[in-house]
């Protein structure tokens, strides 16, 4: 093989790879012979077939493979003698278009290298981590919200007009064209007004009724309801108002404890406490992990492969768009074109994404199956009664499974990194917490 460079660039790199007539043909030739023994032919032994025969009779479909093998290893050859390693897939092309049996194979190689990546002192890094206690008043604030969820009704005072949010007890009949349909009337239905239980425009028309009184109330069923029958035609429900309530939010007692399954408010309020403080522990770590790589980002600096921050920034375009359009679910829009903020954007995720695979690499990082399984089981449980199926797709998608474990490799070099970095730990308030989270999506 003959490798010859036709470009050096930066990143950038380009070569002229020659594969003689010669090598091409000792390389179907070495097929042939691996392949002899187990070869069966009508008027002969197995393993017996003449060469000529088999050249005869295989030898086109073996040359693409002899081909395709020969560059594969003189690319892995070079690889291995450079260092080279490539952003992305080398782009192979065939030189001479009009190749024939008996001529060498050219072909142009081209590609971006990784680029060689600074050592860095991680004990030189300061990195702020906020820290946050779990104050009384947020318990209460919790055991209110509690409450406000596991609200009772109350029956109002007679003669009370029902307000949003109010419950009425009520009997109704659904009629279109003066016929009553299958599904449209019930007794002592308890609706809570402002719930989008019924189709719209059936609850706004009971806002003020009283108990006991009779409305009827006159909708159009959407064009797409589930009910093609009644799918956009005009209805009129008799309704009667049997009872008025109005929201109550539980006591904060024993008995709101067991209701959300404690003993007793006591054990209630440790188990809040507990929850806060986990909530607070990650997003205090969603902010150190920030200050972390914002130290990285202007610690260290290399040349990127321009590929890779395209590909990232048209990455990034994409996604912000489709957030920007959410009613456009498909791909078949018009190009997407990056601006300078998502490169920029891009050129920060690249650099920080090799520097952390560097040093994962070096350090021997590894995420196990029992953590990237468990990671698995916690995405499948966000969609109840689909987690089977969820867990085929991921077994069966190696890049669906590549972006669970891609999170969880990046949490363990982070991990590694703020072991040797200095910490400063710094107490705020939930509130100043809250703040440093938000701050955080703005950008």
């Amino acid at each position: 093989m003959q490798v010859n460079e036709t470009l050096n660039e930066g990143l950038k790199r380009g070569y002229e790879i020659t594969m003689t007539a010669s090598e091409l043909a000792a390389k179907v030739d070495e097929k042939l012979d691996a392949a002899r023994p187990e070869v069966q032919m009508k008027g002969f032994r197995k393993g017996k077939v003449p060469k000529a025969l088999l050249k005869k009779q295989f030898g086109k479909s073996v040359l693409g493979e002899a081909m395709q093998e020969g560059i594969d290893d003189s690319l892995k050859a070079h690889f291995e003698t450079t260092g080279d390693r490539p952003a992305m897939q080398p782009n192979v092309t065939m030189k001479n278009d009009d190749w024939k049996e008996g001529d060498d194979v050219v072909v142009d190689v081209s590609y971006e290298k990784l680029p060689e990546i600074p050592e860095l002192d991680f004990a030189t890094l300061t990195v702020e981590k906020l820290t946050t206690e779990v104050e009384d008043e947020a318990v209460t604030e919790a055991l209110d919200n509690l409450a406000a969820t596991a609200q009772n009704f109350e029956k109002r005072r007679k003669g009370s007009k029902a307000k949003d949010g109010d419950q009425l007890t009520i009997d109704f009949l659904g009629k279109v064209d003066g016929e009553a349909f299958e599904g449209g009337a019930a007794e002592d239905f308890p609706l809570t007004l402002g719930s989008g239980q019924f189709i719209p425009g059936f609850e706004e028309q009971l806002v003020g009724v009283k108990e006991g009184e009779e409305v009827a109330v006159e909708v159009t069923f959407p064009e797409e309801y589930q009910a093609a029958n009644l799918a956009g035609k005009a209805a009129v429900f008799d309704v009667t108002v049997k009872a008025v309530s109005e929201p109550k939010p539980a006591e904060v007692n024993d008995e709101l404890a067991v209701k959300y399954g404690a003993e007793d408010l006591e054990a209630l309020k440790g188990q809040l406490r507990e929850r806060l403080a986990a909530e607070y522990a990650n997003a205090a770590r969603t902010v150190t992990k920030r200050n972390l790589l914002d130290a990285l980002d202007g610690a260290v600096s290399f040349d990127l492969p321009p590929s890779m921050v395209e590909a990232e920034a048209s990455q990034i375009a994409h996604q912000l768009w489709h957030e920007e359009n959410p009613d456009v679910q498909g791909h078949d829009h018009e190009k997407i074109e990056p601006t300078d903020e998502h490169n920029a954007l891009a050129t920060r995720r690249v650099r920080l994404g090799l520097l952390l695979a560097e040093v994962g690499q070096k350090q021997e990082i590894q995420v196990t199956d029992q953590e990237l399984q468990q990671a698995v089981f916690r995405q499948a449980q966000q969609y109840p009664g689909q987690e089977k199926a969820f867990f085929d797709f991921i077994q069966s998608n190696q890049q669906a499974l590549q972006q669970i474990r891609a999170p969880l490799f990046e949490d363990k070099v982070v991990d590694y990194i703020l072991e040797l970095a200095k910490i400063e730990e710094k107490t705020v308030s939930k509130e100043d917490l809250q703040k440093a989270i938000e701050e955080m999506d703005e950008e």
